[in-house]
Order: C-alpha cells, then structure tokens, then sequence
C-alpha cells in the first residue's frame, strides 16, 4: 500500500509514539478491505508501539479500521481507505491517539476536555476533497482528549448506499448523535462554538478587553496576510480578525500561476501564508464575523470600532477592509431548495459523490471549464452551459474540454431552473438565448462557477463608498471614502482578481495606512 519514501516518513513520524496504539479492524470481503488490512500491517510493522487487532463485531460499519488508545479509551475510527488528502488524518490520529502532543492551545484542551456528553461524530468525506481533512482532524483531536467523543471519517464512494439513504449530496457532511450538524469547512473553533453553547459569550469577553491596535485587517486571505505582515514589519500593533484564515484560496484547488511556485494548492498555500504572519506579533482572531465598522470621526474616543457577531468590538486606529469574494449564485428558482442536494460550487469536493451520474457545470470561464475536465474523469457527463456566444476561459482549456468525448457545451443558455423531486436535483432548465425555447436536461448535479461577489454586505450601513455591484471604491493608496479605513484584494474595485494581484494589493493598502498613522495624531496624543 505504501510507497517505500513513505514508510520511512511514518516510521520516523512514529518514533513519536509515546504509548501503545491498536489498529482494530472490522473486515468484509470487499478490495477496500484487503487493501485497509494490508495498510494496517504495514503501519503496524514501522513501530512496536502498534498492533492490530481483527474483530469483525467491532464495528457494524465494514470495512473500517478503528485507532484505539487502550488506556485512556479513546477512539476514532476510518470507515474507507484513509488515502489521499485523508492519509495525514491517519498520520495525526496515530500520532495523537500515542500521547503526541496537539498543536492546540491549553484552553482549547481543556474546554474540550470539559464537555460532558457522550458525542458520536460522523463524517462523510471524499478522498479528492481539500475542505474534508480539516474537519476530520478536528473531531479526531477532540475524541483523542475526551473519550466521550468518538469519531468517524466516513468515504461516501465506498458506502454509496449509506450516502444514498441518507441523502449526502456535498462533503463533507457531518453527523453528531445521528443528527446532521453541519455541512462544509468546519474549523474546530466553530465546532465547539456549537457543541459548548457557552463559548461564543466567554469569546466576546475576552476579545473586549483587547487594546486598541494600530492597524486591524479584516479578512484572511491573500490580501489580508499580506496587509497584516507589512503592517508588523512596521513595528505597530497588528490584529487580523477573520472568519476563516486563508479566505476563498483554502477552496482552491489547483494554483499554477503564482510566480516563482511552479504548482501548489490553496489549502497549502493558505497554511504557509498562516505561518509567515505568525512569525511577526500579529493577534491572529479567528473564527469571527465582522457585522458594522463605525469611522474614527464618530466615536468618542477616536479609534475605529469593529462591531463582531458574537457581540464583541474591537478598536483600531486604522483598518484595512480585506473580505474578498464568494461564488456568485445563479438565483434561478430551486438552487437554494437544493443547495447541497444537488447543486455544489466545488467540483474537488462533491465530484466524486456523482460518480457514473449526469451533471452540468453553469459558466464557460477557467473556473467552469476546468471544473468540467476535472468531472469527466469521474461522472458520466458534463454539460457546460454558458451565458454568453462565447466561452471566456483560455484557449487551452477549450482544446482539452472539446476533446473530452463525455462533454457537451452549450453557448447562449440562461439557467431557468433548477428541478428535483424534493430530496434532490433531477435536471435543470435552460433557455436558448438564439430562439426563446425552453429545454431540460436530466441530470444529478449542477456545479455553479459564474464569478465572484464582493463580501460587502456588513458595510451596507457603514460610511464606506461601493459601486453598484458591492465593491469598495478606493484610491491609489488602497483608500476608501473614509480617513483610516482602507481596503484591499477581491472585494475592491481592483481589477482581475487574482491571488497575486491581491497580495500587492494587501502591501499597497499596508503602506497607505501606514503613511496615515504617521500624519495622523494618536487619539491620546489629542
């Protein structure tokens, strides 16, 4: 199963081991099983510390390999083949199930620690899936400090049925206590948010008490890590609050344009942009969702607030407005009704979960058409439907999509409709722009790759200009309307919106708020 560089990275991540650790497998007959005993025994010869156990009354699930830590009693389990973005799951489950250390702060342990009900965590992933692995990490570090928590990761391709019975259209899905919890990226701070209904309240406490910063970026992505990094190099105080670090780029797959790294992913790209900010005094708030920012001119005390959801502020003397954008939407009747039922936005993520089905990707731009190349390795047809006379993505891609047999492109559709039977998509209709019919294609999935929307809706009621279509206006020192406030990547009117073109822009807004703070008096200095 492993290559053998492989095993002599386990074997010396294994060294880690600081006690036993037994691999308890629940076999059938079937090839994912023989496979998931041979990656048992290889796994279990590297170290001493691990051995394997057979037991096919272990699990009701089969196959599944459970990772068992028989002192303290805790568990987590892979149901599938933990290969692809799902090995490290395994590599960290091993490692923290034998007393290796977490990466996590002692107050998370401890809230963790402190839950007090029995929790019984499923999560269904696909092994191309980029967003599945975190979640699974989350919920294994928590079954790993608290033996209440038992944790599974779930591959839907190879428990198809289960899939189908409970009506899984997008990964990954989580189950807690037979009950759905959430769909998408998790963070394991949003988790616990959820399970301890307290922590949100304790949070706001905390971030109240904060003082007042020099420059505060809003938003992680590109834009924001390169704002925050220029802004610490300055030797000011430096926040970034976010709701996720690393923004949209952690639901990008693929990255070959950016200069210098021949090829890389989002998910890594955004870990390394999360390591660069950390290696200055950045204040890295995570997990929070900006709701109103009122200027300094209107407060009392002369800085900046910044209104959180969980009810906290934060005060700043200047603040770089860096949210960037999300997928547009079609807003065609039944896309909301079947969001996650049918219609996706990530192809990576959801295409293995409509293997051998009939799917249609909305958008003839890169984004669409490389979607399309990625699903006809996997689904049984895709149909392109494009707006436009035209596809707008590069000439390359339209070779290689017009040579795939198992592709269709429509030009001059307009998505009219998204049609299911209730549970999930059934087909889509579409009118031909060249003759005003209206036609129908059968199908199981829609992936929509139609653009971009600024994250603007929280400045509404804020003094911040935008354009018609929710971009912030700014200058040629990323500034806005408003004195102290700049603003910077995708949700700007910048435009090409790329990762690149975004970090410039972070830097570019980093020195216009730093050429403010140094002609500009502090509130204390009034």
């Amino acid at each position: 199963m492993l290559e053998q560089n492989m095993k002599q990275q386990l074997k010396a991540y294994l060294e880690n081991l600081k006690t036993d650790v037994q691999l308890v497998l629940s076999l059938d007959d079937s090839d994912t099983a023989q496979k998931l005993h041979e990656l048992a025994y290889e796994i279990a010869e590297l170290n001493d510390k691990v051995s394997v156990i057979e037991d096919n009354n272990a699990s009701v699930r089969k196959p599944v390999m459970q990772v068992i830590n028989p002192t303290k009693q805790t568990s987590m389990s892979f149901a599938g083949l933990p290969m692809g973005h799902e090995f490290t799951s395994l590599v960290l489950a091993l490692l923290h199930s034998g007393g290796h250390p977490m990466k996590l702060e002692q107050p998370v342990i401890d809230q963790i620690a402190a839950l007090d009900q029995d929790i019984v965590v499923e999560t269904f992933i696909s092994l191309s899936c980029q967003n599945c692995p975190d979640v699974v990490q989350a919920f294994n570090m928590m079954a790993a400090i608290n033996p209440r928590i038992k944790a599974s990761m779930i591959d839907g391709a190879a428990f198809q049925a289960e899939v189908t019975e409970r009506n899984i259209m997008a990964v990954p899905t989580v189950y807690v206590n037979g009950e759905v919890f959430g769909q998408g990226r998790m963070s394991l701070t949003e988790i616990l948010n959820k399970l301890d209904t307290g922590a949100a309240k304790k949070a706001a406490v905390s971030l109240n008490d904060k003082a007042p910063f020099d420059v505060l970026v809003v938003g992680g992505g590109p834009a924001g890590a390169s704002a925050a990094i220029y802004a610490a190099r300055k030797g000011i105080r430096t926040g970034v609050v976010a709701e996720r670090f690393g923004g949209q780029v952690m639901d990008t797959m693929s990255i070959e344009n950016f200069i210098s790294v021949q090829e890389t992913t989002g998910p890594r790209l955004a870990a390394s942009l999360e390591e660069h900010v950390k290696q200055y005094n950045v204040d890295i708030i995570n997990e929070q969702r900006v709701s109103n920012i009122i200027e300094a001119a209107n407060t009392d005390d002369g800085y900046a607030h910044i209104y959180l959801e969980s009810g906290a502020i934060l005060k700043s003397r200047s603040v770089i407005i860096s949210t960037g954008a999300r997928w547009r939407e079609m807003n065609v009747p039944g896309e909301q009704e079947y969001r996650n039922k049918g219609v996706a936005y990530c192809p990576h993520c959801d295409g293995p979960l409509f293997k051998g089905k009939r799917t249609a990707v909305i958008g003839g731009g890169n984004s669409g058409i490389e979607a399309a190349i990625d699903l006809a390795g996997i689904v049984e047809h895709v149909t392109v439907l494009e707006f436009a006379d035209t596809l707008r993505a590069d000439q390359v891609l339209i070779n290689k999509a017009e040579s795939l047999p198992n592709i269709d492109i429509i030009t001059m559709a307009q998505t009219t409709e998204v049609v299911g039977d209730g549970t999930r998509v059934t087909g889509i209709s579409y009118k031909d722009r060249n003759t005003d019919e209206i036609k129908h294609i059968e199908l199981a999935g829609i992936f929509v790759q139609i653009g971009l929307v600024p994250n603007t809706e929280w400045l509404k009621e804020s003094a911040v200009a935008l354009t018609p279509r929710g971009e912030i206006e700014i200058g040629t020192h990323g500034n806005t309307n408003v004195n102290g406030i700049f603003a910077a990547g995708d949700v700007t009117t910048v435009p090409f919106k790329q990762i690149i073109i975004a970090m410039g822009e972070g830097a570019k807004a980093s020195l216009g708020a730093f050429d403010y703070l140094i002609r500009t008096p502090a509130p204390t200095e009034k």
